[in-house]
């Protein structure tokens, strides 16, 4: 184990998810490891989804996707956040997909690909009503530019992302879905079929046939982590592994009396007299600094946060009758199976998501993998 803090990754819960997930789709899976696999090891989780049957890999950034190539990660990779005055020319040579949301970009991998003298692989970007990526109002203009190009790359896929998914139901999920058929049929009058359509996301993945098509991006499903908790329900509701187990040590353990204020502000103060333990972890590791109502799970037992959490730690109401001491190993989050506090539960204590808790683990909390990586 590491001297301080350790987040543990179960490559093997990956792969449970990724085949619990292929099933609900029918269709190739998109496995999204942006963010350094929301936080669990991009290379790791990359070979660990593909060697479970996931066939794409997806990425936000550039740099992720030329590092799973320089790792010797062959799948094919869908870049989708990669912005104008890129390295483009790296992409096409690597045969990296490239998202294409917009003329400027257009333009750009056109003329990185001819100085690269190879077609660059695009998936153009439709925003269907998410009004973040993807083309809206230059919709009109973009057709007629690609009628002009057409043979100067070669059209992968063409995708949109929903908003609230999440929310099965919603209406504006059918409007969404309405919208994406709408675009792609305006692709397909100008003699345009790609490939590849995508839209669904993790929650559409598990909640929306209709909208799999022929591949599916799922990101927060595959870590074993739900979706929404209040709309989905649970991690093992939905039948999900929870890859990650946030551990760390506890750095000191005292006998503090009732009425005794802790930490910064002095926001709260002991009831009785009791023992506290100090973490060795805090905010510059990920650990929400607004969380109030989490904490870790010691000897079989819950212990809540007391006071805010500092920079590199934070302390916690062990109880008066606790036998834990300095240098034992709490668990900040995990599955859950134990008692245990979970991401979802530390997103609620800081009025966030479980995503959030993942993938803002820092790097200088080490992770480890079991299976034990070669």
């Amino acid at each position: 184990m590491g001297n301080r803090a350790q987040a543990e990754v179960d490559l093997s819960a990956i792969a449970a998810n990724v085949r619990l997930l292929q099933k609900h789709a029918g269709v190739p899976i998109m496995a999204v490891v942006k963010a350094d696999a929301y936080g669990h090891g991009l290379v790791p989780v990359a070979r660990a989804a593909i060697s479970a049957g996931a066939q794409w890999l997806g990425v936000a950034l550039l740099e992720e996707a030329l590092a799973l190539r320089s790792a010797g990660v062959t799948a094919p990779i869908l870049s989708w956040l990669v912005p104008p005055g890129s390295d483009y020319s790296s992409a096409i040579k690597s045969d990296i997909d490239l998202a294409v949301p917009s003329i400027a970009i257009f333009e750009e991998v056109l003329s990185a690909g001819r100085k690269a003298q190879k077609r660059a692989r695009i998936h153009i970007e439709v925003d269907t009503g998410m009004t973040r990526g993807g083309f809206l109002d230059e919709w009109d203009m973009f057709l007629g530019l690609l009628t002009e190009h057409i043979s100067q790359v070669n059209i992968v896929g063409v995708f949109s992302h929903f908003a609230r998914a999440d929310e099965p139901g919603e209406p504006q999920n059918a409007t969404q879905l309405r919208r994406f058929m709408e675009m792609t049929d305006d692709l397909n009058r100008i003699g345009i079929e790609p490939e590849i359509h995508h839209l669904s996301n993790s929650a559409a993945t598990l909640m929306d046939a209709a909208s799999h098509f022929d591949l599916v991006r799922t990101g927060i499903a595959m870590y074993g982590l739900t979706p929404d908790l209040k709309h989905l329900g649970s991690s093992s509701h939905l039948g999900l592994k929870p890859a990650m187990t946030l551990r760390a040590k506890l750095h000191l353990v005292k006998d503090v009396p009732a009425n005794t204020p802790v930490g910064y502000g002095a926001i709260s103060t002991t009831r009785d007299e009791t023992k506290l333990g100090v973490v060795a972890m805090g905010y510059a590791d990920g650990i929400p600094r607004v969380a109030q109502t989490a904490g870790v799970f010691v000897n079989g037992h819950r212990a809540p946060i007391m006071g805010r959490v500092s920079m590199d730690q934070f302390v916690v109401d062990l109880g008066k009758d606790s036998t834990a001491k300095a240098g034992d190993w709490v668990t900040v989050f995990g599955p859950g199976d134990e008692g245990e506090y979970t991401a979802d539960d530390w997103g609620s204590a800081s009025s966030s998501i479980n995503y959030e808790i993942v993938t803002r683990i820092g790097p200088r909390v080490p992770r480890i993998y079991t299976p034990t990586m070669e």
